[in-house]
C-alpha cells in the first residue's frame, strides 16, 4: 500500500465528529473552546452550557482540587498522561474518564483526549466488594473452625476421663462392655482428629466480632457447666468475685473461650499434688473495665517467656496435651476488640492475668 503524502485533503472536521472519545480543547482560561459531539453526549448537556462555565464545574466536587492541581502544570508546559476523574453528567449520573492532554503554551490552549472508564471502574469496583466479601467469610470460616477444633478438645477430654474412672470389672454385660468400648474408641478418635486440626491452623485472621453487654457471671457459668467434670476431678477450688463490676461490653464467644482457657490452663498445669486454687475478679480501674485472673499453679518464668508468652504454638509444658494455642486465643481476642493482657508470674508461684477491655 502506497502511503499518504502532505499533499492529500483530509476530511479532519469529520475525523473529529465521528471518534468516540471524547475530543476537547481548553483555553488556559479554564473553559472549553472546541469540544466534540462525543462530550455533549457522555456528559448531557449542550455545547452553550458546556462552553458556558469553567470546566471545573462538571468535574465531581472530591475531584475538583486535584484536577485544578494537575492543569495547573499543563500551564507549565507538562503534559498530563493517564489521568483519571469523575464528571457528573446533567442527570446526576457520575463518570470516570481517563485523559491525555498536552499543552501548547504559545497558544494558551490545551489539546485533550479522554476516554469513559467507567464500565472499567464498575467492575473494579464489583471487583473489590467480592474480595472483601469472600475474605470475611474465609476469614469467619477460620475462625470458627480454629475455635471448634481448640475448644471442643476440652469436653472430649473430660468425656475421656470419665472412662478411665468407670470401674468395668463391676459390669457384667458383655453388650455393655462393647459399647462402652465403642464409645471410647470414639471419644480417642475424635479427639486425635481435633488434635490434627489444631496443629494445622496456623495462623488465625482477627475479625471485628459483634460487641454487647454481657453479664460475667451468665457467661462464666456456661464454661463452668461445661467444664464441670474437670473441676470436680482435679479438685479445683473457684473464687468468683464479680460485685464491683458485674458486666462488661464484649463479645460473647470470645469471653467464654477467655474463661475456658484460663481455667483449663490453671488446672492443666497446677503443681503436683496440690488442688488449684482460682480466683477470678472483676473491677473499674481509672476507668477501665478489668478482669483479674489469678492461680496457684507452675506459673511462668518471665525472663525466659518475655512477649513469646501469646505467641502461636508457643509451648511452656513438655505436656502431649500443649498446643501452645490457648494462650494465643485468649490474647487475640482480646486485642482484636481494642483491650489489652498482662501477665505477672514467677515459677512455682502461680500466674496473674490482668485483662483490660476497651470500653
Amino acid at each position: 500500500m502506497r502511503p499518504l503524502d502532505a499533499g492529500n485533503d483530509f476530511d479532519l472536521e469529520l475525523f473529529f465528529e465521528l471518534t468516540p472519545d471524547l475530543l476537547c480543547v481548553a483555553g488556559f482560561d479554564g473553559y472549553f473552546k472546541k469540544i466534540n459531539p462525543a462530550v455533549s453526549r457522555l456528559l448531557g448537556y449542550t455545547e452553550e452550557e458546556l462552553f458556558s462555565r469553567p470546566v471545573n464545574d462538571f468535574v465531581h466536587p472530591e475531584d475538583q482540587g486535584i484536577t485544578q492541581r494537575n492543569r495547573e502544570q499543563l500551564f507549565e508546559d507538562f503534559p498530563l498522561l493517564n489521568f483519571e476523574n469523575r464528571y457528573i453528567t446533567k442527570s446526576g449520573e457520575i463518570v470516570w474518564l481517563a485523559w491525555t492532554s498536552m499543552p501548547v503554551k504559545s497558544e494558551k490552549r490545551v489539546y485533550a483526549i479522554a476516554k469513559n472508564i467507567t464500565h472499567t471502574k464498575k467492575l473494579e469496583e464489583d471487583r473489590n466488594l467480592l474480595i472483601t466479601d469472600l475474605t470475611k467469610i474465609n476469614t469467619d470460616l477460620k475462625q470458627l473452625t480454629f475455635t471448634a477444633s481448640h475448644d471442643l478438645r476440652t469436653p472430649v477430654g473430660n468425656l475421656l476421663s470419665v472412662f478411665d474412672l468407670l470401674d468395668t470389672s463391676k459390669i457384667e454385660d458383655a453388650e455393655t462392655l462393647e459399647f462402652i468400648n465403642i464409645l471410647k474408641s470414639a471419644t480417642e478418635s475424635l479427639k486425635n482428629t481435633l488434635n490434627k486440626y489444631v496443629d494445622s491452623l496456623i495462623q488465625k485472621e482477627t475479625t471485628q466480632a459483634q460487641v454487647e453487654e454481657l453479664d460475667l457471671e451468665e457467661s462464666l457459668n456456661v464454661v463452668l457447666w461445661s467444664l464441670g467434670f474437670l473441676i470436680k476431678s482435679s479438685n479445683a477450688n473457684l473464687k468468683v468475685d464479680f460485685s464491683q463490676l458485674k458486666t462488661i461490653k464484649f463479645n460473647k464467644a470470645y469471653l467464654e473461650s477467655i474463661f475456658l482457657n484460663l481455667i483449663t490452663n490453671s488446672i492443666k498445669y497446677s503443681k503436683p499434688g496440690l488442688p488449684p486454687e482460682i480466683c477470678i475478679a472483676s473491677k473499674r480501674n481509672n476507668g477501665v473495665s478489668q478482669l483479674i485472673f489469678t492461680d496457684n499453679g507452675q506459673g511462668f518464668d518471665m525472663d525466659k517467656t518475655k512477649d513469646k508468652i501469646f505467641g502461636f504454638n508457643q509451648k511452656f509444658s513438655d505436656s502431649s496435651d500443649s498446643k501452645g494455642i490457648g494462650l494465643y486465643q485468649v490474647y487475640n481476642h482480646i486485642t482484636s476488640l481494642g483491650g489489652k493482657i498482662s501477665v505477672n508470674s514467677q515459677p512455682n508461684e502461680g500466674a496473674e492475668f490482668i485483662i483490660s477491655f476497651k470500653d
